[in-house]
């Protein structure tokens, strides 16, 4: 069976592609291979996603998959290890099957950046963790650290004040990039602490896991006592299975067009995927309605 579109992730822009795809008698398929959402159903809260006010970025991501659902739009919950060319035809390769389309929408997102200090790996999703409303709820009346600056990490070390007894928020830099209302939320708390241009030296562990972040501050080395730590440093774009078809940029992330269009006919990618201004969930669906459109009008010329 040849599909007329294949979605890789099944986050706001996948989701808002498999939609359009729908409503248009495309035949339709998403792939994930972790929850849908992506990273929308890892944040706290949403405020800024016209007309849902103020929402759980859980909430909003089960709106959107159950939106798909009540579609019967098909999704395939399998990693996809390589898009490889025939023609005019794509194929996508997972590790159970090999499945072909005219067009593909590649809406796949992106994943936390590590620091890569010593002990992270040992302690990964074991005391570190790169999201607090997972996790967050694990550490009430507990010591954390959030590691970063941005909104993510701003946000989020809001949110982890109402649990902990105290959080450290570690940045890199002299000021916080946030956006100014999520910083005035933040230096609201009375338990929260805040070291500038600091970078983290290493974790700190026992047999029990972790005990402590050591921090390079500008005055030295500083140990923070932790029972558990939150890291915001970054995204990195999931497109290693297209890194043979030359679409991406050297950090890896998409290169497209206003049309959502690649370098490649019939190739399309939308959402954080893509290289972009602003990584918002608004304009990640606003992507997946454009490169569905596009795939649709590439379909009608198809042979």
């Amino acid at each position: 069976m040849i599909y007329d579109v294949l979605i890789i992730g099944a986050g706001p822009a996948g989701i808002t592609a498999a939609i359009y795809a729908k409503r248009a008698n495309l035949k339709v398929a998403m792939f994930e291979k972790d929850t849908p959402g992506g990273q929308l159903s890892k944040y706290n809260e949403i405020e800024n996603y016209t007309g849902a006010k103020k929402v759980a970025g859980y909430e909003l991501a089960t709106m959107m998959i159950d939106h798909a659902y009540e579609l019967d739009i098909e999704v395939i919950y399998d990693e996809v290890l390589e898009v490889k060319l025939e023609g005019n035809l794509k194929k996508l390769i997972t590790p159970n099957q090999t499945y072909e389309a005219k067009t593909v929408i590649i809406a796949s997102g992106n994943v936390p950046r590590r620091l890569g200090v010593e002990n992270e790996d040992k302690l990964a999703m074991n005391g570190i963790s790169w999201c607090a409303i997972c996790d967050g709820p694990l550490y009430k009346e507990r010591k954390v650290v959030v590691i970063g600056g941005g909104n993510s990490a701003v946000e989020e070390a809001s949110y982890l004040a109402t649990l902990a007894t105290h959080v450290t928020l570690v940045q890199n830099l002299d000021f916080l990039t946030a956006d100014k209302k999520a910083q005035d939320i933040l230096l609201k708390h009375q338990n929260v602490d805040i070291y500038y241009g600091s970078t983290v030296n290493k974790f700190l562990m026992n047999d029990q896991g972790l005990t402590g972040v050591e921090i390079k501050t500008k005055e030295g080395l500083k140990t923070i006592d932790a029972d558990g730590v939150f890291e915001y440093v970054g995204l990195i774009p999931v497109t290693d299975f297209v890194k043979d078809l030359g679409i991406t940029d050297k950090w890896g992330y998409i290169k497209a067009n206003e049309k959502m269009e690649t370098d490649v006919p019939g190739i399309y990618a939308a959402g954080d995927v893509i290289v972009k201004q602003i990584r918002q969930v608004v304009t990640a669906a606003a992507d997946g309605a454009i490169a569905a459109q596009n795939a649709l009008k590439y379909i009608e010329t198809w042979e």
